[in-house]
């Protein structure tokens, strides 16, 4: 018999990490006969299976308010203490009316009680899960000890408290075996890990139509050919060095198409980036608010395409990211079988690099090997094919949705004494 599955987050909406990895369990648990529900502060999921609270999302004024007194300060005042409680109690309360309305069997918290970019929500949630003693599986993406803008706070308290709780009806499941020692480390907290995952049992589909709308809304001719960029504008993605590898390719048909815009932080990274693209003679287009998550459950404006839209039409893709906590855009290169310049970011050297991956590996700056082995594969049908036929071997031994569905029946047979 399934049970009845919530997924809590602060939003569950466009094509971030925690957005993409449970739209992905959410699959695998709905292949398995169980039922899915969401609770967030933006949910672009059927709605007469969620539930929206906007001061669950982190960009509510309210919450915003909170941050801007917490983080960069040693010390808070009473003032900025209460309305932490306020807004705690208002979320406890919502999220209590979730679990009865939706009967809810099993809680999954996607990154709520790891990074504390909603502290009143990791709260809630920690005194709930502690008061129904609930089921419930803390998805950890990214801990708060693992970001800068962290580092100087004035919550210490509260951290201890939710980032993540110590709690007996909790499982902690961590994407990366670094964070599994810091967590045992740091909180004394064991977790399992269930790394990402794509559905490499079933491989993509290909809508030449969508192609063609693609190309005509970035502006490219017919000869024109896409070096793709499946990141959002931000400093650790290294953008600076796919522009250096579309320069040094010396073809203008290379266009280099960014998926996503800069947020508001990274406003001055985005326009350096385009003086550099500009000093190079480097053509950089973005896709920008135009792509939207593959597994949202609403229709997208004809206008907007899924990152699985934009994957077919590349010839390579470039993932030259400083830090990730695990790294998407790595698997979905690898599933529409396109080759990958990759740098060896600190995961990628200790979890992914030992499995054998056939790539373009980029140790810290762009070379001349690098670059030679680059055209050899753009220049070559066979080479490419090879590579990318191996790599798509490769991760489906390790990072399929088999592998997800037996690691989360561990989980579910601990709770329930049930596989799925």
């Amino acid at each position: 018999m399934g049970a009845n599955i919530g997924f809590v987050s602060s939003r569950f909406a466009g094509t971030d990490g925690v957005t993409l990895e449970a739209g992905k369990w959410a699959e695998v648990f709905r292949q398995s006969g169980h039922e899915r529900y969401w609770w967030g502060g933006e949910v672009q999921k059927d709605p007469a299976r969620s539930m929206v609270v906007p001061e669950a999302h982190f960009n509510h004024p309210n919450n915003v308010w909170i941050n801007q007194r917490v983080f960069g300060k040693d010390r808070r005042t009473t003032a900025v203490t209460d309305m932490i409680h306020a807004s705690r109690a208002l979320l406890k309360g919502k999220i209590l009316e979730f679990l009865d309305r939706f009967h809810i069997d099993l809680l999954v918290v996607e990154n709520a009680l790891a990074t504390p970019a909603h502290i009143p929500l990791g709260l809630a949630l920690a005194e709930v899960i502690s008061e129904r003693q609930i089921p419930t599986i803390a998805h950890h993406h990214e801990f708060y000890w693992e970001q800068s803008r962290y580092t100087l706070n004035a919550v210490g308290d509260f951290l201890s408290m939710a980032f993540p709780p110590h709690l007996p009806t909790i499982q902690h499941v961590v994407i990366n075996s670094a964070a599994q020692e810091e967590l045992a480390h740091r909180r004394g907290i064991s977790a399992f890990i269930i790394p990402n995952v794509l559905d490499f049992e079933h491989p993509p589909s290909v809508d030449p139509e969508k192609g063609r709308l693609l190309r005509e809304k970035i502006g490219l001719e017919p000869e024109d050919r896409i070096i793709l960029q499946p990141s959002r504008v931000i400093r650790r993605k290294g953008i600076e060095h796919a522009i250096e590898v579309v320069r040094e390719l010396r073809d203008p048909r290379y266009k280099l198409v960014i998926t996503h815009e800069a947020g508001e932080e990274d406003r001055d990274y985005a326009r350096w980036l385009q003086l550099q693209a500009m000093e190079h003679g480097v053509d950089l287009r973005y896709l920008g608010t135009h792509v939207v998550d593959p597994w949202a459950e609403v229709e997208p404006p004809n206008d907007h395409f899924s990152l699985f839209d934009v994957y077919p039409h590349a010839d390579l893709i470039t993932y030259p990211s400083l830090y990730e906590g695990f790294g998407n855009a790595f698997l979905e290169a690898v599933y529409f079988r396109k080759p990958l310049v990759v740098n060896r970011y600190a995961t990628f050297i200790r979890d992914i690099e030992p499995l054998g991956f056939d790539l373009l590996i980029m140790d810290g700056y762009v070379n001349r090997r690098l670059m030679e082995r680059v055209r050899e594969v753009l220049q070559s049908s066979e080479r490419r094919d090879r590579m990318v036929e191996h790599n798509y071997r490769t991760a489906l031994r390790h990072f399929s949705y088999a592998v997800l569905r037996k690691r989360l029946s561990f989980l579910l047979l601990n709770f329930f004494g049930m596989e799925i």
